[in-house]
């Protein structure tokens, strides 16, 4: 393609596309605003926020509730969490997702007939605050919530 001479009425062209693109750009990214209590996907596996609020599951037809007991969690502090509505015993592990810290299994005791409460110690990061991510299996379905704790 040949090159051509970039003319007045060209130049007023381009300068006009230019400025609706990034208008309507800037526009975009400053009146967005991510969805209160949307839970994220990943790996096609729903992740809940346990900070914010406690999380609902679907397991064989029953709304499984997943809750963090010890409210604002800290690293080196026992925290507790309870899961209810489920007639067998979970397992469950919790990883770093701000930086790899290993894995932490919980190990759950029943305290009801249909209620599991485990307790674990996440240890001390340097990045404050740091995310984690419990993984719940039951019944060969897998749960993932996310929490935040502070130092």
């Amino acid at each position: 393609m040949a090159a051509e001479k970039l003319t007045r009425g060209r130049l007023i062209q381009i300068i006009v596309l230019m400025t609706i693109l990034i208008s309507a750009f800037i526009w975009r990214t400053v009146t967005y605003t991510s969805p209160e209590g949307e839970d994220d996907i990943k790996d096609g596996v729903k992740i809940c926020q346990l900070d914010t609020t406690n999380c609902q599951y679907l397991l064989d037809d029953k709304n499984v509730d997943v809750q963090l007991l010890t409210k604002d969690p800290s690293a080196q502090a026992p925290i507790q969490l309870q899961i209810t509505n489920i007639d067998v015993k979970p397992s469950a592990t919790v990883s770093g997702v701000s930086m790899n810290m290993g894995t932490v299994p919980i190990v759950f005791t029943q305290h009801n007939k249909n209620t599991w409460v485990g307790e674990f110690t996440v240890p001390e990061c340097t990045h404050n605050p740091m995310v984690w991510a419990v993984d719940i299996t039951a019944k060969n379905t897998t749960m993932s919530s996310q929490f935040t704790v502070t130092k």
